[in-house]
């Protein structure tokens, strides 16, 4: 009997190509795991909006007229002369008298209010204490007694120079939409002060305009 050893040339050249084939597949697995662990770390696609804007202030400003039509800045000093009729160079007792003012912004100016209010220049005298005023906004740019009697009270009838009622305030739109026309009655009433005679007194109106 031939006897035929458990190691044959063909078994041990088998061997070395399963271990080369063991090697190759943990090769294989090694590189699927780094694949996967390359595509974790790539970077996500992006995009980027931007939003802003430019912020400009306004501006607020008031103009006034004596005429009721020609616009323009007064100061505080002297501020603007109103022209009442019938005169009031030489008031007697019993006389009223009409001036006109009229308010509106600016061209360029936001829309706001407007409120006016009573000061009397220098020392009282007779003639400051005796005489009374009223205040009224008018539709027109003519003030007399008709005007005035058909207005919208901004300051009462009969107030005193020397402590005036705080004035309600007017609405002003804004570019100089409109304006409010200001109708000033000044009256010496007819049981005034026989010191008056001869006396002079100087009353600053104000107009205290802000944007609303």
């Amino acid at each position: 009997m031939i006897s035929v050893p458990s190691s044959t040339p063909a078994r041990r050249a088998l061997a070395p190509t399963r271990g080369r084939w063991r090697k190759v597949r943990a090769l294989l697995a090694g590189g699927l795991v780094l694949g996967v662990g390359a595509a974790g770390t790539l970077a996500a696609w992006t995009d980027t909006e931007y939003a802003g804007s430019t912020f400009t202030s306004g501006t607020f400003g008031i103009v006034g007229a004596t005429n009721g039509s020609t616009f323009s800045e007064h100061p505080a000093a002297p501020g603007a002369t109103l022209t009442f009729a019938p005169t009031v160079g030489a008031m007697v007792p019993g006389s009223d008298s009409y001036g006109l003012f009229a308010v509106r912004t600016t061209s360029t100016s936001v829309a706001g209010t407007v409120t006016v209010s009573t000061a009397v220049s220098g020392a009282s005298n007779a003639l400051t204490t005796s005489l009374r005023f009223g205040v009224r906004t008018i539709s027109g740019t003519t003030c007399n007694a008709a005007a005035y009697s058909a207005g919208t009270v901004v300051v009462a009838d009969g107030s005193t120079l020397t402590s005036p009622p705080t004035a309600s305030p007017q609405s002003l739109a804004a570019a100089g939409a409109d304006q409010q026309n200001y109708c000033f009655k000044l009256s010496l009433p007819s049981n005034a002060d026989n010191g008056a005679q001869g006396r002079s007194t100087t009353v600053q109106w104000t107009f205290a305009a802000q944007n609303s």
